[in-house]
C-alpha cells in the first residue's frame, strides 16, 4: 500500500459524494416524482440527472475492497467509524434543541434511542451496511488472496446470480431483495473490487472502455424505467421496472459503477496543489453523508435551500448543483471540526495516560 493516498482515487471518492447528494435532491426533494405522476420533460431529464448518479453508492463500496482487499485490518478504525457516527447522530439533535429549530416535545423515546444506537436501529442505513463489511473484510481479504482466480470468478457469479441477475430479469418484487441496502450486497462488491485490483479487466485498462461502459449503462437504466413507466398503466407488471432500474443491485447499476471506477483508476493527476487539496478534502465525505442524511436534516434541507421554487422547472439543474456545493461543503466543514476535536482529545487521553 502507497503511504500516501491517491488522488485519482479519492477524487472519485468526492465525485461520488456530490452524486449521493444529487440523488438525495432529486429524489427526497421530489424532483424527480414517480412517472405516473408526472411525465412532463423536466421529470424526464430528473430522473435522466438520476441515472447518472445512481452508481454513486456502488463506487464507494468499490474503493473500500478495492483497497481493504490489500490493508491491514485495524479495530481501531471500527471504534473511529462508530464514534464518528454517534458524533452526528447526537450532536444534530442536541444542536437543533439549543438554537430553538426544535423542541423536546417533539423528540419521543423512539427517536433518542435511534440517536443513541444508530447503528441497530439503521438510522444511517450506509453505516450499518459499511460497518458489517469492514467486520467481514478480514475474513474475505483472507479467503481472496488463497482462493484460485477461477473459483473466485464462480464465487462472484453466482453471487451475482442471486443478488443483481435475477430480480434484473424478473418482473416481480423478489422476498429476498433489499435493493442493495444491506451489508450481503456489500460483501458482493467487496469480492468484485478485490478481483479488479489483483487480476484486473484487460478490457478495462483503457478509459475510453470504461466511460462507454459508465454512459451506456447509465442511459439502459433511464430507458428501461422510462419504457416502464409508460407501458405501467397498461401492463401491471411493468410498473416494478419503472423504479426498479434505479436500486443499487441491479446489474447495468453495477456495471456503470465498475466502468466509472475503471476510468479514475486510469486517470493521472500529477503531484501538486490539486493532488493535496484533493487528499485534504476526501477523508471528509463520510461526513457530508452523516450530516445531511441525519434523520432530523434528511428532509428539511431540500425546505432550507428552497427546492419547491424550481420543482417542476428546468432552473432545478443550476439550483441542484448550488445545492450541492452548499451541504457538500458544510460537511466538509462540519466534519473538519469533528476531526480536530478528535484529535485533540486523542492527545489529552495520551498525555493523561503518560
Amino acid at each position: 500500500m502507497p503511504s500516501r493516498r491517491q488522488p485519482n482515487f479519492e477524487l472519485l471518492r468526492i465525485v461520488a459524494m456530490f452524486m449521493i447528494i444529487a440523488l438525495h435532491y432529486l429524489v427526497k426533494g421530489n424532483v424527480a416524482a414517480p412517472y405516473s405522476e408526472s411525465r412532463s420533460m423536466v421529470n424526464y431529464a430528473a430522473w435522466f440527472a438520476e441515472a447518472f448518479c445512481i452508481v454513486a453508492v456502488n463506487c464507494y463500496v468499490l474503493l473500500s475492497g478495492y483497497f481493504l482487499v490489500e490493508s491491514e485490518w485495524r479495530p481501531g478504525k471500527v471504534i473511529s467509524l462508530l464514534a464518528q457516527i454517534l458524533f452526528y447522530s447526537l450532536l444534530v439533535p442536541a444542536a437543533m434543541l439549543c438554537i430553538g429549530m426544535i423542541s423536546w416535545r417533539e423528540l419521543d423515546l423512539y427517536d433518542w434511542i435511534g440517536f443513541l444506537f444508530p447503528i441497530g436501529t439503521e438510522h444511517y442505513w450506509f453505516a450499518t451496511a459499511y460497518l458489517g463489511l469492514y467486520l467481514f473484510a478480514p475474513l474475505l481479504a483472507a479467503g481472496v488472496r488463497k482462493m484460485e482466480k477461477k473459483t473466485l470468478q464462480l464465487v462472484i457469479a453466482l453471487l451475482l446470480l442471486f443478488f443483481s441477475a435475477e430480480k434484473t430479469v424478473l418482473p416481480v418484487l423478489i422476498a429476498t431483495d433489499r435493493y442493495g441496502y444491506d451489508y450481503g450486497w456489500f460483501l458482493c462488491l467487496f469480492l468484485i473490487a478485490a478481483y479488479l485490483r489483483l487480476y484486473g479487466w484487460r478490457w478495462l485498462e483503457e478509459k475510453r472502455h470504461g466511460l462507454c461502459l459508465y454512459v451506456g449503462m447509465c442511459v439502459c437504466i433511464f430507458a428501461v424505467s422510462a419504457a416502464a413507466g409508460l407501458l405501467g398503466d397498461r401492463v401491471e407488471a411493468f410498473s416494478y421496472y419503472a423504479e426498479m432500474p434505479y436500486t443499487y443491485n441491479y446489474l447495468p447499476c453495477l456495471l456503470g459503477a465498475v466502468g466509472l471506477f475503471g476510468v479514475f483508476r486510469k486517470i493521472t493527476i500529477r503531484e501538486g496543489r490539486w493532488a493535496g487539496l484533493i487528499r485534504r478534502v476526501a477523508p471528509y465525505t463520510f461526513g457530508v453523508y452523516l450530516l445531511h442524511e441525519h434523520i432530523l436534516i434528511r428532509y428539511e434541507w431540500m425546505n432550507w435551500l428552497r427546492v419547491d421554487a424550481v420543482r417542476g422547472s428546468l432552473l432545478f439543474l443550476p439550483h441542484m448543483l448550488w445545492c450541492i456545493c452548499v451541504v457538500f461543503s458544510a460537511g466538509i466543514l462540519t466534519d473538519f471540526v469533528r476531526a480536530w476535536l478528535f484529535e485533540k482529545g486523542k492527545k489529552l487521553y495520551r498525555e493523561k495516560r503518560k
